[in-house]
C-alpha cells in the first residue's frame, strides 16, 4: 500500500517476502517519526483547548447549559456538512499539503479568541464561529490524515503506527489537561489557547520535512468518459462502506456511541464545575490523572488483540466504554474524585483500545484510490452524530437537569457494542487481505 522507498537499513516488502525477514520496529522510520512527532505537538495544545474552551464559555461568559450544548453542535456540525465532500478532495489532492494548510488555518482561528478578549468584544458568538471554522479544517485534516498514515508506512506496520500514534496521544492527554487546569489558572482561559495555536504551527513545520514520496492521485483517463463528478464520487464511497461487511457494523457502533456519549459527555464539564463543586485546576488534575488510561490503552491495544483476536477485543472494548458516564453520575459532591479518576481511565482506555484496532482494520482492508472517501464516509456517519447528541444534551440539560441527563447518555451507550457483537467483526482473529474483505 505504502510507495515509501525503505529508510537505510530497512528491509523492502519484497526482501521480506523472499526471506522472511522481520520488519524493524518504527522507533527507526524517519518520516514516520516525524508524523509522530507533528501529531504530538498538536494532541498536547489540543487537549489544552478541549479544557479551556469551554472553561472560556462557563467561567468568563457565564454559559448556560444550552449555550455549552450549542458551542459542542458548531464545533462538530462540519462534520455533518463537509465530511462526505472533503472525503472527494482528498482522494483528488495530495494528503501532506492538506494536513499542513489545515494546521496554519486552525492556529490564525485559536488566537482571534485571546486577541477578541483583550480587546473586549469576546462573546459566545465568537466562540460558535471559531468553533465551526476550527471544526471544517479538522475535518478535511482527519480525512487526510488517516489516508496519509497507509502511504508513510507498510500494510503490516499499521496497527505499530496507530498504537504509537495513539501513545503519543496518551502521553499528551495526561500531561495536556493538568497544564490547561494550570494555565487557566494562571493566565485566563483565552490566553491558555494560545498555547494551542503555537502547536498547530510546530506541527506544520514537522510535516513539511517528511520526504515520503506520497504517490499522486490516479489522473483522470479521458477514454473512460467524462469525470465522474463529486457527487458520484461521494456515493461511491457511501456504497462502499455501506456494502461493506465489517465497515458498514463499525460505523453503526461508533455512530451510536458517540450520540450518547455526547449527550452526556457535552455538559459533563459545566456538571463537574457547578454542581460537584470542581475548580478548574483541580479538574485539570483529575483529567491528567484519568488519561493515564489511554496511556494504558496504547500500550495494550496491540497485545489484546494478538492474545483474544482483533474482533473481540473491539467487541469487548465498545461493551465497557459507558462505564466512564455512570461513574460520573454516581460520584458524591465531596467525594467526586475517585470517581471522576475510575471513569475516565476506563472510558480512555477502552477508547483507544477500540480505536487502535477497528482504524487499524479499516485502513489495511480499503483500497488506496478509496481511502479518503471511505474515512470521510466513517467520519460523516461517527462524527456526525456528534452535534446531534451535543445539542440534545444541552437542551436535556435545562430541561430535566445535568446528572439525569448525564444518566441518559450512559444507559444509552450501553447498545452501542450490538452492532459490532451481532456481525461478522466479532469473528476476527486478525486484520484480513484486501482482496478477501
Amino acid at each position: 500500500m505504502s510507495l515509501e522507498t525503505p529508510t537505510p537499513g530497512e528491509p523492502s516488502r519484497a526482501e521480506i517476502a523472499a526471506t522472511g525477514a522481520r520488519r524493524p520496529t518504527l522507533w527507526r522510520h524517519r518520516n514516520f517519526l516525524k508524523l509522530w512527532s507533528a501529531q504530538t505537538i498538536t494532541q498536547f495544545g489540543d487537549e489544552i483547548t478541549q479544557l479551556a474552551l469551554p472553561l472560556v464559555a462557563i467561567i468568563t461568559l457565564q454559559a448556560t447549559p444550552f449555550q455549552i450544548g450549542l458551542l459542542g453542535t458548531f464545533q462538530f456540525l462540519p462534520f455533518i456538512l463537509l465530511t462526505i465532500p472533503a472525503g472527494v478532495w482528498v482522494d483528488r489532492m495530495r494528503r501532506r499539503p492538506i494536513l499542513i494548510a489545515a494546521d496554519l488555518g486552525r492556529a490564525v482561528l485559536l488566537v482571534s479568541i485571546p486577541v477578541a478578549f483583550v480587546g473586549g468584544w469576546l462573546g459566545m458568538p465568537q466562540l460558535y464561529l471559531v468553533a465551526f471554522a476550527v471544526g471544517c479544517l479538522e475535518v478535511f485534516f482527519d480525512v487526510a490524515y488517516q489516508s496519509y498514515l497507509p502511504a508513510v508506512v507498510e500494510r503490516d506496520q499499521l496497527v505499530e503506527g496507530n498504537a504509537k500514534l495513539e501513545l503519543s496521544n496518551s502521553a499528551s492527554t495526561v500531561i495536556g489537561p493538568g497544564v490547561a487546569g494550570f494555565l487557566v489558572e494562571l493566565v485566563r482561559a483565552p490566553f491558555a489557547i494560545l498555547f494551542d495555536a503555537l502547536s498547530y504551527v510546530g506541527s506544520a513545520v514537522m510535516l513539511l520535512f517528511i520526504r515520503s514520496p506520497e504517490p499522486a492521485p490516479t489522473p483522470h483517463d479521458p477514454a473512460t468518459g467524462p469525470r465522474p463528478s463529486m457527487r458520484q464520487e461521494a456515493s461511491e464511497g457511501l456504497r462502499y462502506v455501506l456494502g461493506h461487511r465489517h465497515l458498514r457494523y463499525i460505523a453503526a457502533c461508533t455512530g451510536t456511541l458517540n450520540l450518547f456519549g455526547n449527550i452526556g459527555g457535552v455538559i459533563m464539564v459545566l456538571y463537574i464545575v457547578r454542581e460537584l463543586g470542581i475548580n478548574p485546576g483541580t479538574l485539570g488534575l483529575v483529567f491528567a490523572v484519568a488519561n493515564v488510561g489511554v496511556l494504558l490503552g496504547a500500550l495494550s491495544a496491540e497485545r489484546l488483540a494478538g492474545w483474544f483476536g482483533l474482533g473481540p477485543t473491539i467487541v469487548v472494548s465498545a461493551a465497557l466504554s459507558p462505564f466512564m458516564l455512570v461513574l460520573v453520575a454516581l460520584a458524591p459532591r465531596g467525594a467526586a474524585i475517585p470517581f471522576l479518576v475510575a471513569g475516565g481511565i476506563i472510558g480512555a482506555a477502552t477508547a483507544v483500545i477500540y480505536n487502535i484496532n477497528q482504524v487499524s482494520l479499516r485502513q489495511a482492508i480499503t483500497p488506496e484510490r478509496m481511502l479518503g472517501r471511505m474515512n470521510a464516509t466513517m467520519r460523516f456517519i461517527v462524527w456526525g452524530t456528534i452535534p446531534v447528541g451535543s445539542i440534545l444534551g444541552g437542551v436535556l440539560g435545562g430541561l430535566i437537569g445535568l446528572q439525569a441527563t448525564i444518566w441518559l447518555g450512559a444507559i444509552g451507550s450501553f447498545i452501542g457494542f450490538l452492532p459490532v457483537l451481532l456481525s461478522p467483526v466479532r469473528s476476527l482473529q486478525s486484520i484480513p487481505d484486501a482482496e478477501s474483505s
